[in-house]
């Protein structure tokens, strides 16, 4: 692993605390941060299949 890794790497786990303790201050339930998850995964996935289709 070079320092660049390293770097991406601590960037990565700080912006992944903020992002946490942000959902955190809106006291939401598991349940609806959960669902919140899996909504985002599914627009990031759908976003990225439709970029793959485009660039083939």
């Amino acid at each position: 692993m070079n320092e660049h890794n390293i770097v991406s790497l601590v960037s990565l786990v700080g912006f992944l605390i903020l992002a946490v303790s942000a959902l955190g201050a809106h006291r939401l339930s598991l349940k609806k941060s959960v669902i919140m998850a899996l909504g985002w995964a599914a627009i990031f996935a759908i976003v990225v299949l439709f970029i793959s289709l485009i660039a083939d």
